[in-house]
């Protein structure tokens, strides 16, 4: 059989390890994973769970993927000199070789505006390109078909493991309130002896405001963002509930449409139904497979 040139370079790739991202990476028994569909707040926990474990560093979007790794930034090779136990970052839906993890989950009508302004600065799409359009291809899965759709990927997981004691849900959203409390739970899940002050410490080192400027200075430098426009930031708002203003009712209804159920048995309120549904509390929201 015939192989293309694009063909043979690939297989050169794989087999000198050169290649990035996929779901093909060596994994070994002590590898712990951080996952969450994308832009549902890993970069951000990254950040933190980094300076936790590194508080002698200054961790930046430099050394990140040394520290806590993202198969998508550095190749297989590099990923297989990481020191171990490796704590490895991937948007990937359910893989059973993934025996112990972290997974975050954010409102879908949030995920879906910072998406829309990621796949901006990317480059993927043009300005002028209709919200509309995107939330359509949002739904559908085809934003990005690597990772499913939003609840494809939530679901996976879920599904699967919430009740397993290796595994730790964390919600984007409570998260933003109680960042130290939320921290202390990672910490206790990977085993990291730490106390407040270290805590409240690696809090500090990650707000949104300080990772905007480890951004704006290293942005011609990090993969993330070099070669990529300027005057839209990785690091956005960093906010809850910006949909309210962002998305009209139609694609609301759209959102709530495809994943009603799977939303509200996270916490989040539907539009569709508040003038039925009482307000779920915080202590209501799931945070973690062990509870």
């Amino acid at each position: 059989m015939l192989r293309t040139t694009a063909d043979l370079i690939d297989g050169f790739k794989t087999l000198m390890g050169l290649n990035r991202g996929g779901r093909n990476f060596k994994i070994y028994p002590d590898d712990r994973f951080l996952v969450s569909y994308p832009r549902s707040g890993n970069t951000w926990t990254r950040f933190l769970i980094a300076n936790l474990l590194f508080p002698e560093k200054e961790v930046s979007f430099l050394n990140i993927d040394y520290l806590i790794p993202d198969v998508i930034n550095i190749t297989h090779r590099e990923l297989d000199r990481i020191p171990r136990p490796r704590l490895i970052k991937t948007h990937q839906y359910f893989d059973p070789r993934y025996k112990k993890l972290i997974y975050i989950v954010r409102d879908p009508r949030d995920v879906v505006i910072s998406y829309y302004y990621f796949h901006l600065k990317q480059g993927f799409i043009t300005d002028g390109y209709p919200i509309s359009k995107f939330v359509q291809r949002f739904v559908l899965g085809e934003v990005d078909p690597t990772y499913a759709s939003w609840g494809e990927n939530v679901a996976s997981w879920i599904s699967t493991r919430f009740s397993k004691e290796d595994f730790l849900l964390l919600q984007y959203e409570k998260m933003k309130k109680t960042t130290v409390a939320e921290l202390a739970k990672v910490a206790d899940f990977l085993g990291i002896r730490c106390d407040g002050a270290r805590l409240s410490t690696a809090a500090e080192k990650s707000t949104a405001e300080r990772m905007r400027e480890l951004e704006k200075r290293d942005e011609d430098r990090w993969i993330g963002t070099r070669a990529k426009r300027k005057d839209i930031r990785f690091v956005r708002t960093a906010v809850t509930g910006g949909w309210r203003s962002a998305l009209n009712s139609e694609e609301v209804s759209a959102i709530e449409s495809a994943w009603g159920p799977l939303m509200r048995s996270l916490g989040y309120d539907l539009q569709s139904e508040q003038a039925n549904v009482p307000h779920m509390a915080d202590s209501d929201v799931p945070v973690s497979g062990r509870e």
